[in-house]
């Protein structure tokens, strides 16, 4: 049903295309960016918020200069651990938007190819590079912790 509401709007279908690739990536993301982003914003002292409140601040500025900037460190975490779990999806890719080189294709999807017709060298490649721009984003969260 869904789908064929994204077909009637877009005139094409989504399926076996690079958005069926990002939608993918993000419905497998977003549970992650949920958890951190709703523990940075309980994490919110609400006598800060309360203060502002009194002070005059809608609700809307309240979010937007309060809020946001106390959960900032959550919902950077929260965005790239999204990020990087969305970069290893299989899955969900591999049944929506297909393994088309050049405009599916995906690095895991690359590695599954890869592995399957025997090239173990770019296999390989793919995944360290794939563990190194996880292990950066990861060492990024780090250093913004501390």
């Amino acid at each position: 049903m869904a789908g064929q509401a994204i077909e009637w709007f877009f005139k094409q279908p989504i399926i076996f295309t690079w958005w069926a690739a990002v939608i993918a990536a993000i419905v497998v993301a977003f549970p992650l960016m949920y958890q951190s982003a709703k523990s940075g914003f309980l994490g919110v002292n609400p006598d800060i918020e309360a203060a502002a409140r009194i002070d005059g601040a809608s609700e809307w500025r309240l979010f937007l200069f309060i809020s946001i900037p106390l959960a900032f460190r959550a919902l950077i975490t929260g965005s790239i651990l999204s990020f990087a779990r969305a970069l290893g999806e299989f899955g969900a890719t591999l049944m929506f938007a297909g393994n088309i080189p050049g405009r599916t294709q995906t690095v895991p999807t690359a590695i599954y190819i890869a592995i399957d017709s025997g090239n173990m060298k770019m296999a390989w490649l793919w995944v360290i590079s794939i563990v190194l721009i996880s292990f950066i984003m990861l060492l990024t969260i780090r250093i913004k912790e501390k």
